[in-house]
């Protein structure tokens, strides 16, 4: 479908009954991989899925981006403070 000159952000999406999208389901699938075109799959008229391509997907991790952005100063591993300088540990008084 193409929409009218006077909507030219409005994305008319094809839409597909149940039983249509039973029959024909692989087929639906393909088409959308290759055009990414979405498909509103309808039971009774109403709309009850909506069939959308992926998000391509980079095959990294989102950490992988940050690799390289700090630098470790110091002892990372250690405690901060010594367990004597804790009020914990001390007398309770």
């Amino acid at each position: 479908m193409i929409a009218p000159d006077w909507l030219p952000n409005l994305v008319i999406m094809r839409e597909i009954s149940a039983s249509d999208f039973k029959a024909k389901c692989l087929a639906i699938l393909d088409e959308v991989a290759a055009t990414g075109e979405p498909v509103m799959v309808l039971k009774r008229g109403r709309p009850v899925a909506q069939l959308v391509p992926p998000i391509a997907a980079s095959g990294q991790s989102p950490q992988a981006e940050l690799t390289g952005t700090i630098r470790i100063l110091g002892d990372v591993v250690s405690p901060a403070v010594s367990a004597k300088d804790w009020d914990a540990e001390g007398s309770g008084e």
